[in-house]
């Protein structure tokens, strides 16, 4: 099993569907399991960190038009444009976030506190010379979106954990993470959490220090096994 997939992405499994939105892996088979969302408000399509793949915009359709594309982690310009260029929209990125607007070949726009005029909160997680995030909450469905600071993708979990914080960040999970107790908690990499989410985020960050030995060695060995 690749750690990521590469070319142009032909197939993908579909997660996280439900009335206003659906998520997708664009690389099935691949260790990172890179998720990309789309959410419907006002019948308006939001597009985050995607990964283009055949057949994409008909299962954006579903939802409506797409409004926008959003990228929530520096490192997600991922296929952004392609997609923002494809349905002439704008590609939005957080006012605080650098070194990502200038990579971007389409239109951007810088966003604040709230996606557009959506209601949708843009919420800073993590911000420094490394590492820059953003999470998204949609507080009338209680929805939590996070790219990168928590996932399901088996490298993020050990021992009973259903949602884990990413490698990088156990020994100093983000704080601001434990403001949130969501219904249902969507990530980057790997399906959502959709049942008992807040219980499922609340364990991950307050016991990610101590899970941490585990999770290392538990990822050494698969790398050595393969």
């Amino acid at each position: 099993m690749p750690m990521k997939g590469s070319g142009t992405a032909t197939e993908y499994r579909e997660i996280d569907r439900r009335e206003e939105g659906v998520g997708w892996i664009a690389f099935p088979n691949e260790t990172m399991q890179r998720a990309s969302h789309a959410f419907a408000v006002d019948g308006e399509v939001w597009v985050c960190d995607p990964i283009d793949v055949d057949g994409l915009d008909e299962l954006l359709g579903e939802f409506g038009e797409v409004a926008g594309v959003v990228i929530l982690l520096d490192r997600h310009k991922r296929d952004a444009a392609e997609v923002a260029n494809r349905h002439d929209v704008s590609v939005h990125v957080p006012e605080w976030m650098d070194g990502v607007v200038e990579d971007i070949d389409a239109p951007t726009e810088r966003i604040h506190v709230e996606l557009g005029e959506t209601g949708v909160g843009v919420h800073k997680l993590v911000d420094n010379r490394f590492w820059q995030e953003a999470a998204l909450y949609i507080e009338e469905r209680d929805e939590l979106i996070v790219p990168e600071s928590v996932g399901t993708a088996d490298y993020f979990r050990t021992g009973s954990e259903r949602l884990g914080v990413h490698p990088m960040l156990r020994l100093k999970p983000p704080k601001r993470l434990k403001r949130f107790s969501p219904d249902r908690v969507l990530v980057g990499h790997g399906a959502g959490v959709h049942e008992g989410a807040a219980e499922a985020l609340s364990s991950a960050v307050s016991g990610a220090r101590a899970r941490t030995p585990g999770l290392y060695v538990k990822n050494l060995k698969n790398l050595v096994l393969g």
